[in-house]
Protein backbone atom coordinates (compact mmCIF):
# COMPACT_ATOMS: atom_id res chain seq x y z
CA UNK A 1 0.00 0.00 0.00
CA UNK A 2 1.18 3.72 -0.98
CA UNK A 3 1.44 6.30 1.71
CA UNK A 4 1.78 9.83 1.73
CA UNK A 5 4.09 11.34 4.66
CA UNK A 6 2.32 13.63 7.59
CA UNK A 7 3.89 16.73 6.54
CA UNK A 8 2.71 16.05 3.36
CA UNK A 9 -0.68 15.91 4.32
CA UNK A 10 -0.66 18.86 6.81
CA UNK A 11 1.40 20.95 4.01
CA UNK A 12 -1.94 20.32 1.49
CA UNK A 13 -4.35 21.43 4.10
CA UNK A 14 -2.50 24.31 5.80
CA UNK A 15 -5.52 26.25 5.41
CA UNK A 16 -8.45 23.57 7.21
CA UNK A 17 -8.71 22.76 11.01
CA UNK A 18 -6.40 20.29 11.18
CA UNK A 19 -7.57 18.50 14.57
CA UNK A 20 -5.80 16.15 15.54
CA UNK A 21 -9.00 13.57 17.14
CA UNK A 22 -8.74 9.72 18.21
CA UNK A 23 -11.47 7.17 16.49
CA UNK A 24 -12.23 4.08 19.09
CA UNK A 25 -13.75 1.40 16.82
CA UNK A 26 -14.90 -1.01 18.81
CA UNK A 27 -16.98 -4.31 18.21
CA UNK A 28 -18.27 -7.01 20.00
CA UNK A 29 -15.80 -9.82 21.43
CA UNK A 30 -18.77 -12.90 22.46
CA UNK A 31 -21.95 -11.70 21.28
CA UNK A 32 -24.57 -9.03 22.36
CA UNK A 33 -25.50 -10.49 26.05
CA UNK A 34 -21.75 -9.19 27.82
CA UNK A 35 -22.86 -5.90 25.86
CA UNK A 36 -26.00 -5.59 27.80
CA UNK A 37 -24.52 -6.66 30.93
CA UNK A 38 -21.98 -3.74 31.20
CA UNK A 39 -24.33 -1.14 29.06
CA UNK A 40 -25.29 0.74 31.81
CA UNK A 41 -21.93 1.22 32.99
CA UNK A 42 -20.49 2.37 30.18
CA UNK A 43 -22.70 4.59 29.17
CA UNK A 44 -21.57 5.98 32.76
CA UNK A 45 -18.21 6.08 31.55
CA UNK A 46 -19.19 8.04 28.57
CA UNK A 47 -21.12 10.82 30.04
CA UNK A 48 -18.01 11.34 32.30
CA UNK A 49 -16.08 11.34 29.08
CA UNK A 50 -17.87 13.66 28.01
CA UNK A 51 -18.30 16.28 31.12
CA UNK A 52 -14.58 16.29 31.23
CA UNK A 53 -14.30 17.31 27.22
CA UNK A 54 -12.56 14.48 26.64
CA UNK A 55 -15.11 12.78 23.90
CA UNK A 56 -15.77 14.81 21.11
CA UNK A 57 -18.58 12.40 20.01
CA UNK A 58 -19.72 8.56 20.14
CA UNK A 59 -22.58 6.45 19.24
CA UNK A 60 -23.26 2.90 18.03
CA UNK A 61 -23.30 1.85 14.84
CA UNK A 62 -26.41 0.37 13.15
CA UNK A 63 -26.71 -2.61 10.51
CA UNK A 64 -26.88 -1.93 7.06
CA UNK A 65 -30.54 -2.24 7.10
CA UNK A 66 -30.42 0.23 9.73
CA UNK A 67 -33.15 -1.51 11.44
CA UNK A 68 -31.08 -3.14 14.37
CA UNK A 69 -27.73 -2.54 16.35
CA UNK A 70 -25.35 -5.45 16.27
CA UNK A 71 -23.07 -3.92 19.27
CA UNK A 72 -20.46 -2.33 17.40
CA UNK A 73 -19.60 1.55 18.28
CA UNK A 74 -17.46 4.55 17.57
CA UNK A 75 -15.97 7.12 20.15
CA UNK A 76 -14.26 10.04 18.71
CA UNK A 77 -11.87 11.32 21.60
CA UNK A 78 -9.11 14.66 22.34
CA UNK A 79 -5.84 13.23 23.71
CA UNK A 80 -2.46 13.91 23.23
CA UNK A 81 -1.11 10.71 21.71
CA UNK A 82 -2.52 7.76 20.26
CA UNK A 83 -1.34 5.71 23.53
CA UNK A 84 -3.61 7.81 25.52
CA UNK A 85 -6.30 7.34 23.24
CA UNK A 86 -5.63 3.75 24.09
CA UNK A 87 -5.82 4.28 27.09
CA UNK A 88 -9.15 5.60 27.73
CA UNK A 89 -10.50 2.93 25.30
CA UNK A 90 -9.33 0.51 27.66
CA UNK A 91 -10.32 2.37 30.72
CA UNK A 92 -13.96 1.24 28.99
CA UNK A 93 -16.03 -0.97 31.15
CA UNK A 94 -17.24 -3.11 27.98
CA UNK A 95 -13.73 -3.67 27.37
CA UNK A 96 -12.33 -3.85 30.96
CA UNK A 97 -14.92 -6.24 31.17
CA UNK A 98 -14.06 -8.27 28.03
CA UNK A 99 -17.80 -7.26 26.07
CA UNK A 100 -16.09 -5.49 23.38
CA UNK A 101 -12.66 -5.26 21.74
CA UNK A 102 -11.76 -1.97 19.77
CA UNK A 103 -8.80 -0.25 17.74
CA UNK A 104 -7.98 3.28 17.75
CA UNK A 105 -7.13 5.59 14.49
CA UNK A 106 -6.14 8.63 14.54
CA UNK A 107 -8.36 11.10 12.67
CA UNK A 108 -7.45 14.64 11.78
CA UNK A 109 -10.64 16.46 11.01
CA UNK A 110 -10.34 19.08 8.51
CA UNK A 111 -13.52 20.06 6.72
CA UNK A 112 -16.97 20.19 7.55
CA UNK A 113 -19.64 22.18 9.85
CA UNK A 114 -21.62 22.33 12.99
CA UNK A 115 -24.46 24.50 13.04
CA UNK A 116 -26.47 24.77 15.96
CA UNK A 117 -29.95 26.63 16.36
CA UNK A 118 -30.54 28.38 19.87
CA UNK A 119 -33.96 29.88 20.64
CA UNK A 120 -33.69 32.73 23.48
CA UNK A 121 -37.00 32.36 24.39
CA UNK A 122 -37.41 29.21 25.42
CA UNK A 123 -33.94 28.03 25.56
CA UNK A 124 -34.38 25.02 23.00
CA UNK A 125 -31.63 24.51 20.50
CA UNK A 126 -31.31 21.85 17.22
CA UNK A 127 -27.79 20.81 15.85
CA UNK A 128 -28.66 21.06 12.22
Amino acid sequence: MQSIPKADILKACEAMLRKQLYVIFTKPANGMEPIMAVLKEHLDFQSDLERRGIMFGAGPMWNDAEDAWEGEGMVVVRASSLAEAKSIAASDPMHKAGARSFTVRPWLINEGTLTIKLSYSDGKFDII
